[in-house]
């Protein structure tokens, strides 16, 4: 189990974050920079306990109303080869040194054990205590094992990031997060797999919605 190191960071999370948003075909706020809170999230392990793995909500109020983003981030020790266009920054972590922080949805680890959430192979982990599940995180899947390695390339568009993979199957994860509807289905009649939590919003009230949907094409 990944250990949470309750230390410094500098610049901090949401400090990088304030920078990068804006840059991001989903991100609706205005023209002047983010106001930024953190509201949610959880965490997976990294089996080689290597890479450090968050999905971190986090609330903008810059806007006219509050958007809640979805932001998948890795924590790496060195830079990763090749995905340059994909880091979102670097920090000095204050018991492990320079941090490399990458868009999560670029970082093949990250992709593995979301797709070992989504089959139920892995369990959501609480994003601030080590060793302990996120009872909250809730995940389904109907179908056959999936292979990782055809999750190669994902595109941002302006709702959220989709990863294709061969015979129709695609993973997208919701960037903007849209409350569920208190009635009706919660998933698409297309969805084979899901992921879903909740989150704070700056009224105080919690929301729940999906964070990541896997859906198969079966025409394809």
């Amino acid at each position: 189990m990944a250990v949470i190191h309750h230390t410094t960071l500098k610049p901090t999370k949401l400090e990088l974050l304030i920078s990068w948003l804006p840059s991001r075909p989903w991100y609706i706020g205005g023209a002047g920079a983010p106001e930024l809170a953190k509201a949610g999230g959880f965490r997976l392990d990294d089996p080689q306990g290597e890479v450090g793995i968050e999905f971190m909500v986090v609330t903008d109020t810059s806007g006219t109303h509050p958007t809640a983003y979805l932001v998948p981030l890795t924590y790496r020790g060195a830079p990763l080869d090749g995905a340059e266009h994909a880091l979102v920054g670097t920090m000095e972590h204050g018991v492990l040194g320079r941090r490399w922080a990458y868009d999560g949805c670029h970082d093949p680890v990250l992709v593995a054990q979301l797709l070992a959430l989504i089959e139920g192979r892995v369990q959501a982990q609480d994003q601030n205590a080590s060793d302990t599940p996120d009872r909250d995180v809730t995940r389904s899947y109907i179908g056959d094992g999936l292979a990782t390695t055809d999750f190669t390339t994902a595109t941002d568009d302006h709702e959220g990031t989709e990863l294709p993979a061969p015979q129709g199957t695609t993973l997208r994860l919701h960037r903007v997060l849209r409350p569920a509807p208190d009635s009706g289905p919660l998933l698409p009649p297309e969805a084979t797999g899901h992921v879903a939590g909740s989150w704070h919003m700056p009224d105080g009230t919690r929301a729940r919605g999906l964070f990541a949907v896997l859906h198969t094409d079966h025409r394809a």
